[in-house]
């Protein structure tokens, strides 16, 4: 017979999601990924001026989602989704509008970005909710 503790962990190994499959995450590695296209085609005076810091905010945005995942308390969790969502924001709001402003990127990679962009911050806008829902219905 299995005790109350081993079918507890039972059940927590079949409901979790691995970090790798998380919707969220995914989008956060596509943006990473085509960043660093951008970030390749630049070159080294804007790599150094400006490219190395667009590159590392959706890193980041990837990053702090895989941090707050990691965590075992609901507010942990939901402050490094907040870390990651201000990063997607620095990434695709602040540092894309200026390598358009400044003609450093074409118009079908800026276009590529924004779209990835305005999926992962649904996402996560819902990742972020849906971790204040499970907070507020965990049992005492």
């Amino acid at each position: 017979m299995q005790s109350s503790a081993a079918k507890f962990i039972a059940a927590m190994k079949k409901d979790y999601i691995l970090l790798k499959d998380l919707e969220v995450y995914k989008l956060a590695r596509e943006l990473s990924e085509i960043g660093w296209r951008v970030y390749e085609s630049l070159k080294w005076q804007d790599k150094k001026i400006m490219g190395s810091q667009f590159i590392e905010a959706p890193d980041a945005a990837g990053v702090n989602i895989a941090k707050g995942y990691g965590r075992f308390r609901y507010l942990d969790n939901i402050k490094f989704y907040y870390n990651s969502r201000a990063s997607l924001l620095e990434a695709c709001q602040h540092w894309l509008g200026l390598f358009r402003e400044r003609n450093k990127i074409k118009e079908g990679g800026f276009k590529k970005i924004k779209d990835i962009q305005e999926k992962f911050l649904i996402k996560l806008d819902n990742f972020i909710t849906s971790t204040y829902k499970a907070k507020n219905n965990k049992p005492l």
